[in-house]
């Protein structure tokens, strides 16, 4: 494991930045990933971003992407994997930042398959995880969220490799924060990974319905489609942005 880790921090060439200071804190890996990413409009999405956050825009559009996939061997430092808590899928639905010239990732929503996994991930990290029935099979992904409504039925074929990607497939991926919106105020925590390797996938059947507040996704509007086999993720402590202040600035750069 040591090596590995020490390969990953090696491969940086990559980064729109440079590596984040002391030492990681969270291991994980995320794999078999299905991104479905959507446009969307600026003035539906602004009500789901925190004020303080400046959304990201690809030649003036806004996008979300709903990703699915397998969390595995997800740990704090220093600490074993439990296969019963650090395994399980998960489905997020996210959106595009840049602060300060860090581009990365709010969730609007982030789902586990595990009630206990998303106990524990929403204690460790913060992130608002909630427990939903996601499935994976040999095709697809499968998930109904009662509470929510929230339900996808997917199958798909990976085709073929990308070898060279295009502006926006790396505007998409290639991102190395997570911003993150606690009780006493706005966090961000930077990540590190290798590269992700990213092939089209073909989707046989694509049943979705994603509808939090004004934002109303389903199988008609997805945009374009992502595979990836995976990476191997390290993530820093999480350090604050803003605090939790009524009369914090709303002023917004980059859009």
């Amino acid at each position: 494991m040591a090596k590995k880790i020490k390969a990953i921090l090696e491969d940086k060439h990559h980064r729109p930045w440079i590596m984040p200071s002391g030492s990681w804190q969270f291991y994980q890996e995320w794999l078999d990933l299905l991104f479905l990413h959507f446009q969307v409009d600026y003035d539906i999405l602004r009500p789901l971003v925190p004020k303080e956050l400046s959304i990201d825009q690809y030649n003036g559009k806004c996008y979300v992407s709903l990703v699915a996939f397998e969390m595995k061997n997800i740990r704090p430092r220093n600490t074993p994997a439990f296969s019963p808590i650090s395994d399980f899928y998960e489905i997020n639905l996210r959106t595009y930042i840049n602060q300060n010239d860090k581009k990365g990732v709010y969730f609007i929503n982030i789902e586990a398959s595990k009630y206990l996994s998303a106990l524990v991930a929403k204690k460790l990290s913060g992130l608002p995880y909630e427990k939903s029935a996601i499935v994976r099979d040999d095709k697809g992904y499968r998930n109904i969220n009662k509470e929510k409504g929230l339900t996808l039925e997917s199958t798909f074929r990976i085709s073929e490799i990308i070898t060279l990607k295009s502006n926006i497939d790396i505007w998409l991926t290639e991102r190395y924060c997570l911003y993150l919106d606690k009780s006493d105020g706005i966090y961000c925590f930077e990540i590190h990974h290798p590269e992700w390797t990213l092939f089209s996938v073909r989707m046989d059947e694509c049943q979705l319905s994603y509808n939090i507040g004004e934002l109303n996704l389903n199988h008609e509007n997805i945009e374009s489609a992502h595979y990836s086999p995976g990476v191997q993720v390290l993530a820093w402590k999480s350090y604050l942005l803003f605090s939790d202040d009524k009369n914090r600035d709303n002023e917004e750069t980059n859009i």
